[in-house]
């Protein structure tokens, strides 16, 4: 009897950490392992023989769509909803911008944003798809927390090779 009592209190503390989890990770934070080489430098993805960055991405900016020209975001794929892309946030909603590579201007349309990654011979973003929908997003990426000998604030300086809002 004292067994089963003993299995069932780990199943329910289990349980319990796990809606405490489930909870942080839906409604404050989440963790996201970086794929691909778009943000290089910024991140560096996983190799065959090395697990890449992960990072921390807090979601209260969601609240407002509280965004600032820099920041690091995490947001679904406009074009496969399953899969999260994490690029550099460069236009708001209402700005003008260039096109890069085109004498053409561009106004963001309200409710979009225009986000690139920083490594923009291997980026798939706003130059390809256009201005994404702010529901798009589903975080900031404030933390790299992993591997340990990155671990600290992502910072959300402009790159200099990048086209600024006009």
């Amino acid at each position: 009897m004292g067994t089963r009592n003993h299995l069932w209190l780990i199943a329910k503390r289990t349980l319990a950490w796990y809606l405490v989890g489930f909870t942080i990770s839906d409604r404050y934070a989440t963790v996201i392992s970086v794929t691909g080489d778009s943000m290089h430098p910024t991140f560096t993805a996983a190799s065959s023989s090395l697990r890449g960055d992960v990072v921390l991405a807090e979601r209260s900016c969601l609240e407002k769509y509280q965004f600032s020209h820099g920041d690091v975001v995490v947001f679904k794929c406009p074009s496969d909803y399953r899969e999260l892309f994490v690029k550099r946030l460069i236009a708001l909603p209402g700005e003008w911008m260039h096109l890069p590579g085109s004498p053409d201007m561009i106004k963001i349309p309200e409710g979009h944003c225009w986000v690139e990654g920083d490594n923009a011979a291997r980026s798939w973003d706003s130059r390809s798809f256009g201005p994404i929908p702010l529901g798009l997003i589903k975080g900031r990426v404030t933390h790299l927390i992993w591997p340990p000998s990155k671990i600290g604030r992502v910072d959300t300086k402009m790159p200099g090779n990048r086209i600024s809002p006009v």
